[in-house]
């Protein structure tokens, strides 16, 4: 039996990027692939359990524990920023989802004070179709749709 891949979704603050993210993929993938989510916060993680994630786990020690367990890594860039989030996300988190060997699609969100040349600044409907693409690239996923 072949096993699906595993993507981590990971937001702070109130997770409505990360509740889009969630949201699209089960619209737009095999209903059986397992997203799990991690927040900064509770309220973050709990937000994008609405949007239908198979697991989620709130902070530090879940974020550093578990990030292992995916495949790809799915986020805003800030979530490679240490103290992004207005400080919610640690360095220890940071450096965990840096140094995962999930491969990592990452979403060129702003943060104050960060500019990122060679970004388009797309919304993120947009960007969310691009990493759509590269994600049935990497796993060859078919292009089902599970509303």
């Amino acid at each position: 039996m072949e096993s699906k891949p595993v993507i981590a979704v990971i937001d702070g603050m109130g997770g409505n990027i990360g509740h889009q993210i969630v949201a699209q993929l089960r619209r737009e993938l095999p209903g059986d692939l397992e997203i799990l989510v991690f927040g900064t916060n509770s309220a973050a993680t709990a937000n994008m359990m609405r949007a239908r994630a198979s697991r989620g786990a709130t902070g530090e020690n879940a974020i550093r524990v578990s990030i292992s367990w995916a495949d790809v890594i799915l986020a805003p860039t800030a979530v490679m920023m240490p103290n992004s989030y207005m400080g919610e996300l640690t360095p220890a988190m940071a450096d965990a989802i840096a140094s995962a060997s999930a491969e990592k699609i990452l979403l060129p969100l702003g943060q104050p004070h960060v500019h990122m040349v060679g970004a388009t600044g797309q919304p993120l409907p947009h960007l969310m179709e691009e990493a759509l693409v590269k994600l049935r690239e990497m796993f060859d996923l078919d292009e089902e749709v599970n509303a």
